[in-house]
């Protein structure tokens, strides 16, 4: 991997031309996904109501939660947090193969742009969307139950851990992917099934023993289950557990997405 030939700015120039390019990348991103709102951000949170609706009525007495609390209650956090994940992932994956496939993503390139600039711009954007659509789901599906909030910081700690993750987790599924075929795969065989499996619709204290040891191996499940505990102040782990297998999962993906920009890997193909 050939490190990526972009002019960087000159030291004179840096702070306010830096600044001035991350404003500019990142508000390109957040219109992107802005302007087709009805796609972006209103399709999930149908989903997610749909999710509610269904999945409410056929396992509410069928499913063990944390005591007294019901499960359509349960299930809402699940669905935004969700929810959160699979948007952020989203808009930097396909901001990135279509600039790729399109080949405007030249014009990006040739700028002055430094690596983190580049990074910050696309993570940031995808962040900004998987909160936007999680705060949707709650301000939509909350009206249906008496939703808590016992620990709203944590719930927002790992909103926003979630988000990242999956925002540079996104920028590393459009840098690999060669053509829209790929980053379904990606989408389809690794992210979708390890939400699903992460106690999305049901607590994992319920399953057998071999399949909770299982799910500890899942780091969505620890961003589940603590953002879970930001509104019942219950989870299935300890939340300090949780925040900790978070921020180092986050780091990790952060700095691999981080790398294969500053290597200039597949960016030029």
């Amino acid at each position: 991997m050939a490190p990526l030939d972009r002019p960087q700015p000159s030291i004179e120039a840096a702070p306010h031309a830096e600044w001035f390019a991350f404003v500019t990348l990142f508000t390109k991103e957040v219109l992107r996904f802005w302007k087709v709102a009805l796609q972006t951000v209103a399709a999930p949170v149908l989903n997610a109501l749909l999710f509610l609706l269904i999945f409410s009525n056929v396992l509410d007495r069928h499913v063990t939660t944390y005591g007294e609390v019901a499960y359509p209650t349960f299930l809402i956090p699940g669905l935004a947090i969700m929810s959160v994940m699979q948007n952020a992932f989203a808009n930097s994956s396909s901001s990135l193969i279509q600039s790729r496939i399109t080949g405007n993503l030249v014009f990006i390139l040739l700028t002055p742009l430094s690596n983190a600039t580049f990074f910050w711009g696309y993570a940031l954007a995808a962040t900004l969307r998987g909160l936007v659509v999680g705060a949707a789901v709650l301000l939509v599906t909350a009206p249906f139950v008496d939703l808590p909030f016992a620990e709203p910081l944590w719930a927002l700690a790992f909103a926003c851990l979630s988000a990242l993750l999956m925002g540079s987790f996104g920028i590393i599924a459009g840098i690999w992917s060669e053509k829209f075929d790929h980053l379904a795969a990606f989408q389809n065989f690794l992210v979708m099934p390890l939400t699903m499996l992460s106690g999305v619709f049901y607590s994992v204290a319920a399953l057998p023993p071999f399949w909770q040891k299982v799910s500890h191996f899942n780091p969505f499940f620890f961003l589940i289950d603590g953002f879970r505990y930001g509104f019942f102040g219950q989870s299935d782990t300890d939340p300090r557990l949780s925040l900790a297998v978070g921020m180092l999962t986050t780091f990790v993906v952060v700095a691999w997405a981080y790398r294969w920009i500053a290597a200039g890997y597949k960016l030029r193909q």
